[in-house]
């Protein structure tokens, strides 16, 4: 199949082409881990998610590599680190810091792990990169492209004038009359900006050729996306807010190291999330987490289903309203699948059978740069179905997009926490391989006969290639199969 994907720096839809398709590579800016991720930080974290499962349908699973960073070196994280040793905690800094970073980081697998989101192949923190930072920082150097001032160390945009600004559309000048930047009296050019900065004693710091000091935030997502993608892949992600000045300097200093036609491909860049039609902030009392959510009863796939409701480019409105038509959506979609018979085990069963099939036109919608708004309205569609292989295009249209963080989500059944006595199971299970038995003769009636019982005390019987399973439905009453033990 065609995926088209709007690239921010060429202002256009592109059709995707991989510079090796068996080895697709994606780098999307991770979090810096000092605090709870909030619902603007998740909606990337779902979107490119969305992308990873489309790339990996493509070309297949083991064909694409996701790599998506912990930013663990930041003032705001030293911050909480020495906030707790002001309050009396004994152990060093860099304890407090690993720990803090640590327990950050646990959270955001836990929440994003709920919105359905896949772990990407890579997570690298930026504290295991240091070495490669500093050897890309003395390349610069070396090249012209950098230059030490007063233990700091600087890119010098004037050497990248001709190409900087290209992805934000902005040339230098006009970015240097507007701009709201520190002008250090060491600064060459007001929007030179930190590859490498000095550390106190008393702050967490790493030896370099230009003294004891830490990275600048930009150098620490080239360092990585070169050492585990290499110096040119295929895509480059984040939230629109990172557009400038972060993607841009990741570009100037990459570029500057390996070429001006290296480093990322394709741009993509999603739009920025409003809480009831107004910016969220702290101040307006709209901020949440993702977590605050969860919390709160709402399920990772109503999250999720809200997102994906708006194009990725587009602003997107989180409001209670749409938090309940998702609410009821998923409930409605999980019913279908359940009446029908769908579980956890049915499915692994039609996926070892080869009978797991998608949906053409859904799969088409979703490669035109990634038209989830498009794809939800096919799965509106294919939950019309009246029969299991009808739906099954259902089933893995919500897998593809991510609604279903594990099947057993839809082993959920009316009598979920009521305890079935022990002889239920084993006898039902051996009512069904007397079906099976009877259908293999060919003895058509006695088959028909055990469904019959099933049937008249609520079980759910499914058959998939030969093979049955079932499950009590909303009327189950084991009673009636009493009399046969």
């Amino acid at each position: 199949m065609t995926i088209t994907l709007y690239d921010t720096k060429q202002r256009r839809k592109r059709e995707f082409t991989p510079l090796d398709a068996e080895n697709v590579r994606m780098y999307v800016c991770g979090p810096t881990v000092y605090d709870r991720a909030h619902l603007g930080n998740a909606r990337p974290v779902v979107v490119f998610d969305v992308l990873y499962r489309l790339l990996r349908h493509t070309y297949g699973a083991d064909h694409v590599t996701y790599v998506r960073n912990f930013t663990d070196v930041d003032d705001r994280i030293n911050e909480t680190g020495l906030k707790r040793k002001k309050a009396g905690d004994s152990r060093s800094l860099e304890a407090l810091i690993t720990e803090r970073s640590d327990q950050t980081i646990a959270w955001y697998h836990e929440d994003m792990d709920a919105l359905g989101a896949l772990r990407p192949n890579f997570e690298p923190r930026a504290t295991e990169f240091i070495a490669q930072m500093v050897t890309m920082i003395s390349e610069l150097i070396a090249a012209d492209h950098a230059y030490e001032a007063e233990g700091h160390v600087l890119f010098a945009v004037d050497s990248w004038r001709e190409h900087y600004g290209k992805l934000s559309g902005r040339s230098v000048d006009d970015m240097i009359a507007g701009a709201r930047v520190e002008i250090a009296p060491y600064k060459r050019n007001p929007m030179d900006f930190v590859l490498w900065k000095p550390s106190t004693e008393d702050l967490p710091g790493w030896d370099s050729p230009w003294g004891r000091g830490r990275p600048g935030w930009h150098i620490e997502c080239s360092a990585m996306a070169k050492d585990l993608l290499g110096e040119t892949f295929d895509i480059h992600a984040g939230g629109l807010d990172l557009q400038f000045p972060h993607h841009e300097n990741e570009i100037a200093q990459s570029c500057c190291t390996t070429g001006p036609e290296s480093f990322a491909q394709y741009w993509l860049h999603n739009e920025m999330l409003q809480v009831e039609g107004k910016k969220m902030s702290k101040s307006l009392g709209n901020f949440f987490t993702v977590r605050d959510l969860l919390d709160k009863g709402v399920p990772g796939e109503v999250i999720r289903l809200v997102f994906l409701q708006t194009h990725y480019r587009k602003p997107m409105d989180w409001t209670a309203i749409r938090q309940k038509e998702a609410e009821k959506m998923v409930a409605d979609w999980f019913g279908t699948l359940q009446k029908h018979g769908f579980s956890s085990k049915m499915v692994r069963m039609l996926k070892d059978a080869g009978e797991w099939t998608h949906d053409v036109e859904l799969v088409g919608v979703l490669g035109n740069d990634l038209n989830t708004p498009g794809a939800l309205a096919r799965i509106h569609v294919l939950a019309n179905g009246r029969t299991t292989a009808a739906l099954v295009p259902l089933a893995h249209g919500l897998e593809m997009l991510g609604l279903v963080p594990d099947w057993d989500i839809l082993d959920l059944s009316p009598l979920q926490g009521v305890e079935m006595q022990d002889w239920v199971k084993p006898l039902i299970d051996d009512l069904l391989a007397q079906r099976q038995m009877a259908r293999a003769s060919k003895d058509w009636a006695e088959a028909d006969r055990l469904r019959d019982v099933l049937t008249g005390a609520g079980v759910q019987v499914t058959d998939v290639s030969g093979t049955a399973s079932w499950q009590p439905g909303p009327d189950f009453d084991p009673a009636k199969l009493e009399v046969l033990k």
